[in-house]
């Protein structure tokens, strides 16, 4: 109860014309974390005053944003296991107050229906063209080839609501499920295009990574070979690194999301986003690489 006496007092200071003690309430508010927000949010909602609002708004986001950046380098400390959680985290960036249980039980509804029309002996192409049918069929996903540039094709919630995503997101929403079904369909990092491949687990080792085929979440589940990747990585002048054939890691993902966003951000010229998604990118960036 102390600390709630000492917040509501340091709430009341927000409004103060002096500089200098406005940046002291806001240290100390800063240094009690997310159990302030509550009553900021109050005081934000009873006040009229633009300023004060502002300032409120202000340490909430930093509050939030502190958070995003706690839960994002424990999330790759810890091995980065799970994608569907590193891509909340990003999604909690924008959407702090996100219903993680809502987007998690949208899933489950469309796992279910691939899951209802799985049988025994379907081959791997066959699975593959019932997720097909389920996630762009029967749910209406699509690429968003209108609005391509929009952040809002990054973050999961709005993918879900909108039905529209970038290549990305709708490669992470169908590996997720895939996954879940115990289906081996992972990322790959393409430039310039992610894609996913269905992998035949006990021949990772040879020279084609295990792949049995590719995999477009953008094009509506298309399937397709080697030679086609072969193809577009010749059209850009690319040499054919085993990067652009194999498997990325979840971290790779995640890491392109972020770039994503950041491209997104600067086209609309949102200049604090920009710097505060560098500063996550900064969190999982890769050791190995020198770039």
């Amino acid at each position: 109860m102390e600390n709630n006496a000492e917040i509501s007092a340091l709430v009341k200071l927000l409004d103060d014309p002096d500089e200098e003690v406005y940046h002291h309430v806001e240290q100390k508010l800063l240094e009690y974390g997310g159990e302030v927000i509550h009553f900021l949010e109050n005081a934000w909602e009873q006040s009229f005053d633009g300023l004060l609002q502002e300032r409120i708004e202000n340490i909430v986001h930093q509050i939030q944003f502190k958070t995003v950046k706690e839960d994002l380098n424990l999330w790759h400390l810890s091995g980065a296991f799970d994608l569907l959680q590193g891509t909340l985290i990003i999604n909690r960036y924008q959407y702090p107050d996100l219903d993680e249980q809502k987007i998690i039980l949208q899933l489950e509804e469309i796992k279910r229906e691939i899951w209802l029309g799985l049988q025994y002996e379907m081959s791997s192409v066959e699975k593959v063209k019932l997720i097909n049918h389920v996630l762009y069929q029967q749910f209406g996903f699509s690429g968003n080839t209108k609005n391509h540039h929009d952040p809002q094709n990054s973050y999961l919630n709005q993918v879900l609501e909108s039905k529209k995503g970038n290549q990305i997101s709708l490669a992470i929403i169908y590996s997720t499920l895939a996954q879940k079904l115990d289906m081996p369909i992972y990322g790959i990092n393409l430039p310039q295009h992610f894609i996913l491949g269905f992998i035949d687990e006990s021949k990772q080792e040879s020279t084609e990574y295990g792949v049995l085929f590719y995999i477009n979440a953008f094009n509506k589940g298309n399937i397709f070979g080697k030679h086609d990747v072969d193809q577009f990585l010749r059209q850009l002048n690319l040499d054919a690194l085993p990067e652009y054939y194999r498997p990325c890691s979840n971290t790779d993902i995640i890491r392109r999301v972020i770039r994503n966003l950041i491209s997104a951000y600067e086209n609309a010229g949102a200049t604090e986003k920009v710097a505060e998604l560098n500063e996550l990118q900064e969190i999982i960036k890769d050791d190995s690489k020198t770039d």
